[in-house]
């Protein structure tokens, strides 16, 4: 019955366990260890014969809660909640190399991800190509013998790219490498990586998951194979695990998920038009219009917009800037996904370490202005930007 259930009563009801007392709100389990009954039931459980749980760090009721009730969303086997959605990346690269593997990803990822694979994998002898992920023959042109994982997000970090994932799951499989797709900006409402063809879906659990501003939470999904194979013994042993305090927090967000991504959808598509408009705007790029650079692949593998938008500011860094400075209910912060509407300068903040080449690669300029719109009154923030851009 469960597996009809629609997006918004998975969120509430999936996976849920309840205890003896029959509480309504999901359990948290603040536990390191559990107990057994007698030495041979511990040996059972250590053998893997008796299904229960054994430490925190390997998982826990509510942890396990919250990892069912995502895969239902997804459409995934099984998955592994970790501390952070960098954690979950790292996780879902490493686990599956090894000296002399090789990892193709676009160039157009968030900081820290960059630094996954162009600098530390790297480091234990797994090398790594950087394509501009919109052309599929960059794929193709960077494929080895030896690749094995191929890595994507979708859309980009700020920049909202959008990337053909199909068509890069099916390049994997032809050299039976490993698609990555980091879903966050898409949310698992408005995107289906596994049904597109990719083998792994990571997710910062810190942004639309949790929504509120509260803790920190990342998740890697796929078949269970895969993470039997290869994420299993990596997360025992090298210890990402979430805590059960955070995923029950995680729990709460996701709950609400689908109401507060169709508000902030509603009002990124309402501010994208707006922001169209002004002659201080050079231009605006939002996956719902019809002049976004990839419409096509968007119709084809989205079925909503984005809760951010990017636009670029003729001024420069000094215009965005005094726009920033300006806004009274937009708070500038360098999160997104929250039920807050939040702002930043990508040039100065997430991709600060990337060289001056790099973020132009990117385009990313001194102009370019993220905003990740929550779930206030949407007139309200555009009457926010008019103040502000009187200012400009």
């Amino acid at each position: 019955m469960s597996k009809n259930w629609r997006p918004a009563t998975q969120l509430v009801h999936g996976g849920t366990l309840r205890s003896p007392y029959g509480e309504t709100s999901e359990a948290i389990f603040l536990t390191q260890g559990f107990v057994y009954e007698s030495s041979e039931a511990a040996e059972a459980r250590f053998k893997g014969e008796n299904d229960g749980y054994i430490y925190a760090r390997y998982g826990s009721p509510t942890n396990d809660m919250f990892e069912k009730r995502m895969c239902m969303m997804e459409g995934a086997e099984d998955a592994r909640a970790m501390a952070s959605g960098m954690a979950a990346v790292a996780a879902a690269v490493l686990c599956q190399v090894k000296a002399g593997d090789h990892i193709v990803a676009a160039r157009a990822l968030f900081g820290s991800c960059r630094y996954v694979v162009e600098t530390l994998a790297p480091r234990y002898g797994v090398e790594c190509t950087l394509v501009d992920g919109r052309d599929l023959a960059n794929w193709e042109a960077a494929i080895r013998q030896n690749t094995k994982v191929m890595f994507l997000e979708s859309p980009t970090n700020p920049t909202l790219e959008v990337i053909d994932v199909a068509g890069v799951a099916k390049l994997a499989d032809h050299i039976g490498a490993q698609l990555i797709v980091d879903n966050v900006f898409a949310t698992p409402l408005f995107q289906k990586p596994l049904e597109l063809g990719a083998h792994v879906v990571v997710y910062s659990a810190t942004k639309h998951i949790d929504g509120q501003g509260r803790c920190l939470g990342g998740v890697v999904l796929s078949s269970k194979e895969w993470i039997d194979e290869n994420l299993h013994d990596y997360f025992r042993h090298t210890g990402p695990a979430m805590s059960p305090f955070n995923a029950w927090t995680l729990l709460k967000g996701v709950e609400t998920l689908p109401l507060r991504v169709k508000q902030q959808t509603s009002t990124a598509a309402a501010i994208a038009d707006f922001l169209a408009e002004q002659s201080a705007v050079a231009k605006v790029i939002y996956p719902g219009r019809k002049d976004h650079p990839q419409a096509d692949i968007i119709a084809k593998q989205m079925t909503g917009g984005s809760t951010l938008v990017c636009f670029e500011l003729k001024g420069g860094k000094e215009a965005a800037f005094k726009l920033q400075n300006a806004l009274e209910i937009i708070k500038i912060s360098n999160n997104l996904g929250d039920a807050k509407s939040l702002i930043t300068h990508p040039a100065t903040t997430t991709h600060k370490n990337l060289t001056d080449e790099a973020r132009a690669e990117l385009g990313i300029s001194g102009g370019t202005v993220r905003l990740s719109c929550g779930i206030e009154d949407t007139q309200d923030l555009i009457e926010d930007f008019e103040k502000a851009f009187k200012g400009i």
